[in-house]
């Protein structure tokens, strides 16, 4: 590391591909943070989940936790509903909001083929990790920080720790404390179309960012650990060699 790395903000994105909550503190266990990526948004026709690599839309509605556990969704209007046919009505086909451990078998998304064409365009499917919806089986926390992100916005990203300083890159391959936990940091994050993808909070389309990072930064940005020992991380927390 070239500077400490000390926890900024904490994210938790209960419904996959949508906006996510901002959390104190949080717990880490074998799948990442508690509740993270545990819901889905799926087209019952299909079967295949949603993401906003070919649905952009989903950027412009937040997923969040209920007390009892249960996800719930807030729409760009302010309607909060977890009713699929809200949803349905919402998203403009028949989809179902589903649990991780309600949902057997290998994880299949939408994923666009053709990148600027958007939802409209072909596309392919895409084989998620099994368990918590997450893409890759070996980042179930990913990390970055504010020298990585420099000018970008951090929501592009979607990173569940956000940290102050530079030089998580250096950690790949080692085992890192965060809070009472232990995590083993895997790898860098490869980024895809949906950085460029315009979000709520006035965020706009720029395909400029994700030619960047494949430019400059070999297609990653931020990386990604599995956690190794369960614990407490909370913002303020220093991440460092275990």
């Amino acid at each position: 590391m070239t500077a400490e790395l000390r926890v900024l903000e904490l994210w938790r994105f209960p419904v996959k591909s949508l906006q996510g909550e901002r959390l104190d503190r949080a717990e880490l266990g074998p799948e990442g943070i508690a509740g993270d990526r545990g819901w889905a948004l799926f087209d019952v026709a299909t079967g295949f989940g949603l993401t906003a690599r070919r649905v952009p839309d989903l950027l412009f509605a937040t997923g969040r936790l209920r007390a009892d556990g249960r996800a719930e969704v807030v729409l760009p209007d302010g309607t909060v509903t977890r009713d699929d046919a809200v949803l349905s009505g919402w998203a403009g086909r028949p989809v179902a909001l589903r649990p991780a451990a309600e949902v057997s078998g290998a994880r299949r998304y939408e994923d666009p083929a053709d990148d600027e064409q958007g939802e409209g365009g072909r596309w392919n499917p895409f084989a998620g990790a099994d368990g918590a919806f997450h893409d890759n089986a070996d980042a179930r926390v990913t990390l970055l920080s504010t020298g990585s992100l420099g000018s970008w916005d951090r929501r592009r990203f979607r990173a569940n720790v956000l940290l102050a300083g530079a030089g998580e890159d250096a950690l790949v391959g080692s085992r890192v404390r965060a809070g009472t936990a232990e995590l083993d940091v895997v790898r860098r994050v490869p980024r895809c179309v949906m950085t460029t993808r315009p979000q709520a909070g006035g965020i706009g389309r720029d395909t400029g960012v994700l030619k960047t990072i494949h430019r400059e930064l070999g297609g990653a940005l931020a990386v990604g650990a599995l956690v190794a020992r369960p614990g407490e991380l909370a913002v303020g927390d220093v991440v460092a060699p275990a």
